[in-house]
């Protein structure tokens, strides 16, 4: 509560700076997420692949890495789903060729990690400069993609390729445009994180490695190797947000087919303070602002980076209530949610 109360102040004061109406504002981005269920279903659609990469996060921080890779992981997710998907275009059996971009976008999301990984573990490099070197990469792979080999006939465009036909798109309710399957997958994914972080000698090993690497020898241990199976999992996931964005979402690859969900997974995953429990409710919070800030420009004329503002003030706030806490200024039980 003490996090909650501080970003409410600052939000609010940077509001009346700028002469805006701080409850104005904050009402018609609740409207705007959660005033409908047309809207609310765009907030699900945000959540899924926010949760899926937000849940891949944790088995890296649980180790102690900071897996900032995992916005490129989601990117090589979306390629390699798209690459089946081009490839099952008109050939028939449609739910084959679903299931097995599902499986590629994992396989190039996990390549894409273990590229991250193996710098870390048998280059030296650090895996936030690997992770961020690795992004831009993947970023320049679409764009060639798009303007290249896979450009629409007679024209390259910032809007993607060409839409896959729609017995190639994931099932979706019509009068949502929501897919049950991506909500599935996602909720399976939490739980799966949960059983195996919590209830799993590999979950216990993660913890036992990231709490103290070198005393992880002495029980037999081998950091690089968890850190490899750490990398997979997370980048699994983030493929599988990648292959959700293409087969469920936009049916086709965007340039910016990540929409950064990836570097916000991150802030999701801290906020939580890396509970895995608590994971899923902030990363509904972070999806009702990220819809709900569009009211801001039609309604108030504020700019929808407002809710930039909001998501780094919590990510702040919750760091500013953790140092305190570490240095003995604040009781151990004061909460950070």
């Amino acid at each position: 509560m003490l996090t909650l109360f501080a970003v409410f102040l600052f939000t609010t004061i940077i509001l009346l700076v700028s002469g805006a109406p701080p409850f104005a504002a904050y009402y018609h981005i609740f409207k705007g997420a959660l005033g409908s269920w047309i809207k609310f279903s765009h907030v699900i659609s945000v959540w899924i692949p926010l949760t899926l990469c937000a849940s891949g996060l944790l088995y890296t921080f649980r180790i102690g890495l900071w897996n900032i890779g995992v916005e490129g992981q989601m990117m090589l997710g979306a390629v390699f789903a798209t690459a089946v998907l081009r490839i099952g275009a008109g050939k028939g059996m449609p739910m084959l060729f679903v299931v097995m971009s599902f499986v590629s976008g994992m396989a190039g999301g996990a390549i894409w990690a273990i590229t991250a990984g193996y710098l870390k573990t048998k280059g030296g490099v650090n895996e936030i400069f690997a992770g961020l070197g690795l992004n831009f990469v993947g970023q320049g792979l679409i764009l060639w993609l798009i303007f290249g080999p896979w450009r629409r006939p007679g024209i390259a465009s910032m809007s993607g390729t060409e839409l896959f036909p729609q017995e190639l798109w994931l099932p979706f309710f019509p009068a949502l445009r929501l897919s049950p399957v991506g909500l599935v997958l996602a909720l399976t994914a939490l739980v799966l994180t949960a059983l195996l972080l919590q209830f799993t000698r590999m979950g216990l090993n993660l913890k036992a490695i990231g709490n103290n690497r070198d005393a992880s020898y002495l029980f037999g241990l081998n950091p690089d190797r968890y850190m490899i199976i750490a990398m997979i999992f997370a980048g699994g996931f983030a493929g599988m947000a990648g292959s959700v964005q293409v087969a469920g979402v936009y049916h086709r690859l965007l340039p910016a087919i990540s929409s950064n969900y990836g570097y916000l997974a991150l802030l999701v995953v801290m906020l939580a303070n890396y509970n895995v429990w608590i994971t899923p409710f902030v990363a509904f919070f972070f999806a009702c602002l990220n819809v709900g800030s569009i009211q801001l420009p039609m309604m108030l004329e504020l700019d929808s980076t407002l809710s930039g503002v909001i998501q780094g003030s919590l990510v702040m706030a919750t760091l500013a209530v953790y140092a305190l806490r570490i240095r003995g200024k604040l009781p151990e039980g004061t909460a950070t949610t």
